[in-house]
């Protein structure tokens, strides 16, 4: 794996921890509802606020195991399986939330992929 391939999935692994971090234990505050355009009421009801730490603790995992693909196991495959995962969520986001989401959550996952190819 490149020095850039390993730049850029650390910084997908970065993305996914505020994410987690927004959803999971700043899920109330101005910066979450300001990057998921909620309002802070809606952000605060209690089944919403079950979802997003879901949602949280599923980012963070993904970014756990792109550290571990990255750094521990050193595995181009797994990396770009992880990426490619990541993209086809973010395509789906795309269609069916916000045309946006693919260039916020899947850009630089795309970037990583691309600069496996050389």
């Amino acid at each position: 794996m490149s020095l850039l391939t390993t730049i850029l999935a650390t910084i997908v692994a970065i993305e996914f921890g505020y994410i987690l971090y927004l959803e999971t234990f700043a899920t109330t505050s101005a910066k979450t509802s300001q990057v998921f355009q909620m309002s802070p009421e809606e952000l605060s009801r209690p089944s919403v606020q079950t979802l997003f730490k879901n949602q949280g603790v599923y980012n963070g995992l993904i970014a756990v195991a792109i550290l571990v693909a990255t750094y521990y196991y050193v595995n181009a495959i797994a990396v770009a399986g992880l990426m490619l995962y990541i993209v086809a969520v973010a395509l789906y986001g795309s269609f069916t939330s916000n045309p946006k989401i693919i260039f916020m959550q899947g850009g630089l996952p795309i970037l990583t992929l691309i600069s496996m190819l050389f």
